[in-house]
């Protein structure tokens, strides 16, 4: 490999530019009071490593930060660093093995200690003990070692040549935590460890002064903040729970909040509350897909907890025909229209954007209930007694259909629930509270990691322009269970020697169009073996106040990225 085809490989994921903030509103730090913020899936941890949930990464990014995170064009920014390490600079080495981050000197952690190498390589350790479990484990999937030549400088060895380095400490997802809060955290102790997990000591622009589990978040001002004239805001209540409407309407219509997160609202709907006058909607388009996953383990409860994560055939979801035929059966168009309008789109796959790595081998924007019946019929599986569920060899394809709770979301379960009994399946519908759903509680039998079901729906994302490390959430060994505290980004647990292969080659090339293509197949490979349904490319759609400036919708990071530069407009 050379270094031409790794420098292609990198212009394809981020373009390097200096960090700006030219929003004209220097000042004293906490001029400008509180900023209320809602999100309505409450956040249950302050430790991104402890949940796959986005709420709770994107909370966390008020208080804990990357060396390195992508802007709101998918651009790659040095944050805690002096530059990004690129072969040109000579911080990533010609053979693509060693990276070389420079920490920017004088950067205080809240407690006004020292942010030294020391707490990036102990984060490492943490994320990757043995004992443990780390919901982003994909982010240090290649990394072999971290050292520490001096208390600025942090050395990244990988595996092998990886012409994508940017995964480890890079964006919300791979945040740094503090070595002294959290020694006492590392494997199986991890999850118990309440006060760092709900407090942890940062050098994001706020503390936390009080945190109430799926409730309330109190921050300040970080005193030792690195630039004296921000944040802005003094305070910021950070209230979760409720629902989207009602988080929409505090916001356009009412003004009790600054601003609303992941409106997941008919079109119509938030039309009704933008006339409200006092905020307005901001959407972008990154790679968030609503999806099912299919449950590659038998969840019987009859097995027990434990039990239900073994990687073992579900009753009838492996069969081809059967998770062809659920695809079929949707009509995703008018899922887009109902749920998103403008700000849906219909998608086969795992990962829509960027457009570049975008499949286009695969049609489903048509509905196709009668091919679904005869699918299902020429592999044997018929309606024998007449109760209108197929069944094949003494299983009948009953099912248990979960997702969180939310407007959207229950209309989409309402409509997908008829068309699959329209083709012979049996279908319960079940909704959790997004709060919990996407909770990451370990003792919880009611997260989407645990999967206690046949079927469940959400969305999913993933921070950059490369989609390397999501791809990477896929593997066999990234499958959640009670060894790893339920953490694991593999949901479905699915495990395919094929697909962790070709992951592994996608790690190792550098040319940019035979990265697409391995990328594409990936994407095909897990799709067509039954990983998941996807069903609409969604926008990523939040509100904010009128009076509130400053605001980048973020899809390729947190939203919350740049709140060190948010600030109030005068009247």
């Amino acid at each position: 490999m050379n270094t031409k085809s790794a420098l292609l490989c990198a212009a394809a994921s981020f373009v390097l530019a200096p960090m700006a903030y030219a929003d004209g509103h220097e000042g004293e730090r906490g001029r400008d009071g509180q900023l209320n913020i809602i999100y309505w899936q409450a956040p249950s941890t302050l430790n991104p490593f402890l949940s796959g949930g986005t709420k709770d990464i994107e909370a966390a990014s008020l208080i804990v930060e990357p060396l390195a995170r992508f802007d709101e064009t998918g651009q790659i920014q040095p944050w805690l660093v002096d530059e990004i390490p690129t072969i040109e600079n000579g911080g990533f080495s010609e053979d693509l093995t060693q990276i070389t981050w420079k920490i920017t000197p004088g950067i205080l952690w809240s407690d006004g200690t020292p942010f030294t190498s020391a707490d990036v390589k102990f984060t490492y350790e943490y994320c990757t003990h043995p004992e443990g479990g780390c919901a982003q484990g994909a982010k240090f999937e290649p990394v072999a070692s971290v050292e520490t030549p001096d208390e600025l400088t942090v050395v990244v060895n990988f595996k092998e040549p990886t012409p994508y380095p940017y995964t480890a400490f890079v964006g919300g997802e791979s945040p740094i935590l503090q070595a002294a809060q959290f020694a006492d955290c590392l494997g199986a102790a991890a999850s118990t460890c309440t006060d760092q997990n709900f407090g942890p000591i940062g050098t994001g622009p706020f503390v936390v002064d009080e945190f109430r589990t799926n409730d309330v978040i109190s921050l300040s001002a970080n005193p030792n903040f690195r630039d004296a004239s921000k944040p802005a805001f003094q305070t910021v209540n950070f209230k979760g729970g409720g629902d989207a409407d009602a988080a929409g309407r505090a916001v356009m219509q009412t003004g009790e909040f600054d601003y609303a997160w992941n409106l997941q609202l008919a079109p119509d709907v938030i039309a009704a509350m933008e006339a409200g006058g006092l905020g307005k909607p901001v959407v972008g388009f990154g790679p968030l897909v609503e999806r099912i996953e299919l449950n590659h383990t038998n969840p019987d409860p009859a097995l027990g907890p434990d039990e239900r994560s073994v990687v073992r055939p579900h009753p009838f979801l492996q069969d081809p025909a059967v998770y062809r035929a659920l695809s079929m059966a949707i009509d995703r168009p008018l899922l887009v229209e109902i749920g998103y309008g403008q700000a849906g789109r219909v998608t086969c796959n795992l990962v829509p954007a960027p457009e570049a790595f975008n499949s286009t081998s695969m049609s489903c924007d048509t509905q196709d209930i009668e091919g679904a019946k005869a699918m299902l019929e020429e592999a044997g599986w018929v309606d024998s007694n007449g109760d209108g569920v197929r069944e094949k060899d003494g299983v009948e394809l009953r099912m248990l259909y979960q997702t969180s709770t939310n407007a959207v979301r229950q209309d989409f379960q309402a409509l997908i629930k008829e068309w699959w009994e329209e083709i012979g399946f049996a279908v319960e519908l079940r909704n959790i509270d997004a709060s919990v759903f996407f909770g990451g509680d370990a003792g919880s039998p009611d997260t989407f990691q645990k999967f206690y079901a046949d079927v469940e729906m959400y969305a999913n994302t993933f921070n950059g322009t490369d989609p390397q490390s999501y791809l990477a959430s896929q593997l066999c060994n990234r499958i959640p269970n009670p060894d790893n505290q339920w953490q694991g980004e593999n949901i479905p647990r699915f495990c395919m020697q094929e697909y962790d292969d070709l992951l592994a080659e996608l790690s190792r090339t550098g040319d940019l169009a035979e990265r697409q293509r391995i990328a594409k197949e990936l994407n095909d490979m897990y799709i067509m073996n039954g990983g998941q349904i996807p069903l609409v490319h969604r926008g990523r759609l939040s509100a904010h106040a009128n009076s509130l400036g400053g605001i980048k919708l973020n899809v390729w990071d947190s939203e919350l990225w740049n709140i060190a530069d948010w600030y109030r407009i005068g009247e």
